[in-house]
């Protein structure tokens, strides 16, 4: 356990306690997190996390920029929580799996990486999960429960405990989010 998976770990939970919450703080503190995460996940020779990661860091001013500024007119108010259309779903299957399998075979006859395929595939979903999180879409706490829980058992796997620990937390902040997620929902789908 290095200073890099505690921080990473400290600020993975108030990054997501924050985005259950809808508050705007998450973006920032998924950032910190991110940084760390980079790290520890490149000496564990997971480098679809590396990437993805570095993804998360990037794009984490793509989902704060999106939540401050939900209407074409430039105001303030903030990104309502809506529903995932159909053709959206489509859209992020297909994106996960096309990713799947291209990142998993290139870490497979490519590099030195661990777990390609299951590593990718958690990537892959992770980015939709991501993309979902970020347009405030309500089940992107559903696809945060599949994918959470496939992270635990990688980590448990590679002995990096203290991020199985860390992903185990995320399911329940998860469960959680989606609960004031679906309430936020009904509260607007009323007004």
């Amino acid at each position: 356990m290095t200073i890099y998976e505690i921080i990473g770990t400290v600020t993975g939970v108030a990054g997501v306690w924050l985005a259950a919450r809808e508050n705007i703080w998450t973006w920032p503190m998924g950032m910190l997190s991110t940084i760390m995460l980079i790290y520890v996940c490149y000496d564990a020779r997971l480098y679809a996390d590396v990437g993805l990661n570095i993804f998360y860091f990037v794009t984490s001013g793509y989902g704060w920029y999106a939540w401050l500024h939900a209407n074409p007119d430039n105001t303030r108010e903030e990104l309502p929580v809506t529903r995932t259309l159909p053709q959206q779903w489509l859209g992020l299957l297909a994106f996960s799996l096309i990713f799947t399998g291209a990142l998993g075979y290139f870490l497979t006859h490519f590099t030195n990486a661990d777990l390609s395929y299951t590593d990718s595939a958690t990537t892959g979903v992770s980015l939709a999960g991501y993309w979902m999180m970020a347009r405030k879409k309500l089940e992107n706490w559903l696809v945060w429960l599949l994918v959470d829980s496939v992270y635990v058992g990688i980590y448990l796997y590679k002995e990096l405990y203290l991020l199985a620990g860390l992903y185990f937390v995320f399911l329940i902040l998860a469960t959680d989010g989606y609960i004031k997620w679906r309430r936020a929902f009904q509260v607007a789908q009323l007004a």
